[in-house]
C-alpha cells in the first residue's frame, strides 16, 4: 500500500512467503501453451491465468480445470487459489481486497480523518470480501456479472459507473 506519490510502498508481512509460486508457474505455463488467447500475468503477491480471449467455451472449461489442478498441488501451501470473471488466481492466505480496505480505513479514522464518503465499486466475485469490509455505512456497487450478497447497489456496466462516477463529481462541485 502507497499513502502518496511522496512515500514509500508498505508491503504486508502476510505476503512474505513466495515459494509456492515456484510449484503454480509452471502448471499455469501448461495451460497457457494448451489455451490460445490465454496469458498469466505476475503480479507483486500472486500469480493470475487469464482466459476473456480465448474461446469461452474452452477457456472456461480450461479455468475450471486449472482450478483443480492447482487446488491439489497447492493443498499444503499457505495460498488461496480463486477463479473470477476470466481469470485463476493465487495468492498467500489472508491478502483481500477487505484487509486492504479495512487497514486504509482504520488508518484513516485513528489519523483523525474520517472519510466523508466511500464508494466500493468491483465486477467480480474476488471482490466480495471488500464489499463486506466496508459494509457499514459505506455505499457500494457491483455489476451484475459478479452477483455477491454484500454489494447494496448493481451498476449494468461501465457506461453505468462512468454516468455514476459523472453525476458524484458534478454533485460535489455545487457543493463545494
Amino acid at each position: 500500500m502507497r499513502w502518496s506519490n511522496t512515500t514509500d510502498w508498505e508491503t504486508s508481512s502476510l505476503a512474505a512467503d513466495f515459494n509456492w509460486k515456484r510449484l503454480v508457474e509452471p502448471v499455469m505455463t501448461s495451460y497457457t501453451e494448451a489455451t490460445d488467447g490465454s496469458y498469466i500475468e505476475t503480479k507483486e503477491s500472486a500469480l493470475v491465468w487469464h482466459h476473456q480471449d480465448a474461446d469461452p467455451d474452452f477457456g472456461s472449461c480450461q479455468s475450471k480445470e486449472l482450478l483443480d489442478h492447482l487446488e491439489n498441488v497447492l493443498a499444503n501451501e499457505p495460498v488461496v487459489v480463486k477463479r473470477g470473471q476470466h481469470i485463476v488466481e493465487v495468492k498467500p492466505q489472508g491478502v483481500t481486497k477487505g484487509l486492504v480496505a479495512e487497514n486504509v480505513l482504520s488508518t484513516l479514522i485513528s489519523d483523525g480523518k474520517p472519510p466523508d464518503f466511500l464508494l466500493c465499486i468491483g465486477d467480480d466475485r474476488s471482490d466480495e470480501d471488500m464489499f463486506e469490509s466496508i459494509l457499514n455505512g459505506a455505499y457500494s456497487s457491483s455489476l451484475p456479472s459478479a452477483p455477491e450478497i454484500f454489494a447494496r447497489y448493481y451498476l449494468d456496466d461501465t457506461t453505468d459507473v462512468l454516468a455514476l462516477l459523472q453525476g458524484l463529481s458534478a454533485a460535489s462541485s455545487l457543493t463545494s
